[in-house]
């Protein structure tokens, strides 16, 4: 990663801002006088960042082929989180853990929206591997609203090797595939997992998918026989949410 990054797009911004993110400048549209915009401008003030009212083209150049909706901030890269530490804050606070490793995700879209789900499930952290992942940039940012301020991503080497290191922890690895042996309304998540989501088109790779205790299937009914892989993500993760709340009542 560089030594800076941008962020663009109202929500994105303002959640780093709220996040305590490390902005170094930032670039309001000139003549937008947009209630976000404002509130993003106070915001700033009170954390003594620069602001530079900048005419939209500049915004444009800053942001090339990004909605940056009238604004745009240079930032401090997001900081990976360490897995030892994550799971370390989850033991403390007595809950069972619930980790998303995605395998082989290279579009950027997918990725953010699939944090901004994690983000709002509750899950402890993404994990990514260094190679074959889509990088943490603005269109990642963006897509996932502002999420990724505030959940842990983890970076990760060999994909296989941490998931055995995971499983001699007690960790069950749910794989999501199409020809998986059970669907996942029977399916059991209620104990510390860790949730693998494959590319589309490629899916899991074969080696992680040995690695796998189980493959999970979602039914398709219609012509199509594939979900978008974030939409995919987010009906496995809430499925984990409904059965861990149906427990603790």
């Amino acid at each position: 990663m560089s030594d800076e990054s941008i962020i663009v797009g109202r929500n994105s911004v303002t959640e780093a801002l709220r996040a305590g993110r490390s902005i170094t400048k930032l670039y309001i549209a000139a003549g937008n006088d947009a209630p976000p915009l404002l509130r993003i401008q106070e915001l700033a003030r009170e954390k003594d960042i620069l602001i530079e009212r900048a005419p939209a083209k500049i915004l444009n150049h800053l942001a090339p082929g990004s909605r940056h909706q009238g604004v745009v901030a240079f930032a401090a890269p997001v900081a990976y989180a360490d897995l030892t530490d994550v799971l370390a804050d989850v033991e403390a606070s007595g809950r069972t853990p619930f980790l998303v490793l995605l395998d082989g995700i290279e579009d950027v879209h997918n990725v953010g929206a699939i944090i901004r789900t994690a983000e709002c499930a509750g899950v402890d952290a993404v994990l990514l591997p260094k190679r074959r992942s889509a990088p943490i940039n603005e269109t990642v940012g963006k897509t996932s609203a502002g999420a990724v301020e505030y959940m842990p991503i983890v970076q990760i080497g060999n994909t296989t090797q941490t998931l055995k290191k995971l499983q001699k922890r007690g960790f069950w690895v749910i794989g999501a595939d199409m020809d998986g042996s059970v669907d996942y309304f029977h399916s059991s998540l209620t104990e510390p997992i860790v949730l693998v989501i494959g590319s589309e088109g490629r899916g899991i790779s074969h080696l992680v998918k040995e690695t796998c205790d189980v493959l999970v299937q979602i039914p398709m009914f219609g012509q199509v026989n594939s979900l978008n892989a974030s939409v995919a993500a987010a009906l496995l993760m809430y499925e984990a949410v409904r059965q861990r709340q149906a427990v603790a009542k």
